[in-house]
């Protein structure tokens, strides 16, 4: 039986699964099987799958669509490993991944686990862009891949998320399939007693989004699902998640003044220029002092924080009304 069974649902895009199997030929450590769950796509990775079967030992499912976190369960049931890794179909595996994690499995023996991610060199301006957007310390991106998440213990998220067979079999798999299932369920592992914690040294290369309307609507969806975890885990809505929302009704506020008080608009705006300049000047440190990269970066935040917040505030209401209601 292989040590670990890499799980990765798909929907219509062979495209990263065959950049993403790429990636895994190259590990430093082999003692793995692939398990991809086509989740009812139109556009099918089979073919994209068979033509590694020489190189790994990957194994291809297709069911009908049930969400993300269904998927994982389905996954979980066929996979054979002493340890399931999560992985999401945009991302890429460095070489020493798996040196990593059984490095670390050695030292701290955690039951369930999970890395960071970053921006490789090869990718597109505006995927780095959106990776600064997501890992930047001056928007709520910066509370990723931390030790622990706002004074709490850290929670394992799907893009990079491993756990033992032993802590699957005692809680089960995903309750929610979408709407914030991962945090869902890294709360449960923890409230059962497992040894959770973070691999720093296991990153991987997270592509994300490829375009900035793209990665609005993705944003969105995440503001949405914080509200949604919510229901279930109320203390896991810390004041920075309100930001994205405070920060989109200050934008708002300073346009409808124009027309009631100009003179607000001026020091609303006044504060607005000040913090994207704070942004651009970060992402040009990050970024070697490239100027597109850094002004894409900028974009990307503005985005990030507006789709987020936007998000937010539409499910707000529901989550006012409905405390404990799970979505599906």
């Amino acid at each position: 039986m292989p040590k670990f069974s890499i799980i990765t649902p798909v929907f219509n895009r062979p495209n990263e699964v065959f950049e993403l199997l790429e990636s895994l030929t190259k590990q430093n450590f082999k003692d793995f099987e692939v398990i991809i769950v086509e989740d009812g796509s139109s556009q099918k990775c089979e073919e994209v799958c068979s033509q590694f079967k020489d190189s790994l030992n990957v194994k291809y499912f297709f069911k009908e669509n049930t969400g993300q976190g269904f998927s994982r369960n389905f996954a979980f049931e066929k996979a054979q490993g002493d340890y399931f890794i999560q992985l999401d179909s945009d991302v890429l595996v460095p070489e020493q991944y798996f040196d990593e994690i059984n490095k670390s499995l050695a030292q701290y023996t955690w039951d369930a686990f999970g890395g960071p991610d970053a921006a490789h060199s090869s990718f597109s301006p505006i995927q780095k862009a959106i990776n600064y957007a997501m890992t930047s310390v001056f928007t709520t991106g910066g509370i990723r891949g931390k030790k622990t998440n706002m004074g709490g213990q850290f929670t394992p998220r799907s893009f990079n998320f491993g756990l033992s067979r032993k802590v699957w079999e005692k809680v089960g798999g995903y309750k929610i399939t979408r709407m914030g299932e991962d945090i869902e369920f890294s709360k449960r592992i923890i409230e059962a007693g497992f040894k959770v914690g973070l691999i720093p040294e296991a990153f991987i290369f997270h592509k994300r989004r490829t375009s900035l309307r793209q990665f609005f609507n993705q944003l969105h969806f995440f503001g949405r699902a914080r509200i949604n975890i919510a229901r279930f885990y109320p203390e896991q809505l810390k004041l920075v998640h309100f930001f994205p929302a405070a920060f989109t009704l200050f934008l708002l506020a300073c346009v409808l003044s124009f027309f009631i008080y100009p003179p607000i608009a001026f020091v609303g705006l006044t504060f607005f220029a000040i913090y994207c300049s704070l942004l651009f000047f970060d992402a040009l440190r990050v970024y070697d002092f490239n100027i597109k990269i850094a002004t894409l970066s900028l974009l990307a935040c503005l985005v990030q924080l507006v789709g987020y917040g936007i998000g937010f505030l539409s499910e707000l209401p529901k989550g006012l009304e409905h405390k404990k209601t799970r979505t599906i």
